[in-house]
């Protein structure tokens, strides 16, 4: 049965807020003069991606029987936030976890990675928006140019999401992934590794142009 326990939507909803703030701090280069207008942009990205994640290990773990309820981690909201100010963000502030008596290094790995690959699906549906919008905003700029930054920064988050969380250690999704099949975690390093060099390098609108031959 999929639901949610009161305590889990209270986590969710606090570890939101301060993924959030950290990637608003970020991607003003630590300038609190912007920071306040990056970070609504910011919200539509995380509010996607991170909850989409966590939700796809909630569900991934019910498709094998399981009880799975995310946890707020204090120290990862901590690091997140400390990190934030030195230019990147610890974006683990908590995990969904997983009750099972026994449960096999497949379903382990299965369970871990629909995280990073729910955030994969998402950053090219956000590509796949800029590339819809981006002949518009040539013309029209100013809502125009506010939704593509939304996308733009939604593609970058999601991305940096799945590849952050496929680290090999930790405790994060990368290290039961690399455990179960380390040929399935080398592609999707490989895939979010290249996303996310394209939206945090600025070639992301580059990518657009290709796609759209301009």
């Amino acid at each position: 049965m999929f639901r949610f326990t009161s305590n889990e939507i209270r986590d969710l909803f606090i570890s939101f807020l301060v993924i959030s703030f950290g990637f608003a701090l970020v991607f003003s280069n630590r300038d609190f003069s912007i920071v306040w207008q990056i970070l609504p942009i910011a919200m539509v990205g995380v509010g996607v991606g991170f909850i989409l994640h966590e939700i796809a290990h909630k569900f991934a773990s019910i498709h094998y029987g399981y009880w799975a309820e995310f946890k707020l981690w204090p120290q990862g909201l901590i690091l997140a936030l400390i990190t934030s100010f030195m230019g990147f963000i610890f974006a683990a502030p908590g995990a969904v976890y997983t009750y099972a008596n026994t449960i096999t290094k497949r379903e382990n790995g299965v369970i871990s990675l629909a995280g990073p690959v729910t955030n994969i699906i998402i950053a090219i549906i956000f590509l796949l928006l800029s590339v819809l919008i981006y002949p518009f905003i040539i013309v029209s700029g100013g809502t125009g140019v506010i939704i593509f930054m939304t996308f733009s920064l939604g593609f970058t988050i999601n991305s940096y999401l799945a590849l952050f969380n496929l680290i090999p250690f930790l405790g994060l999704d990368g290290e039961k992934v690399i455990k179960w099949n380390p040929i399935i975690w080398i592609a999707t390093v490989l895939v979010s590794g290249y996303m996310t060099y394209i939206g945090m390098f600025g070639q992301f609108e580059a990518i657009i142009q290709t796609i759209l031959g301009f």
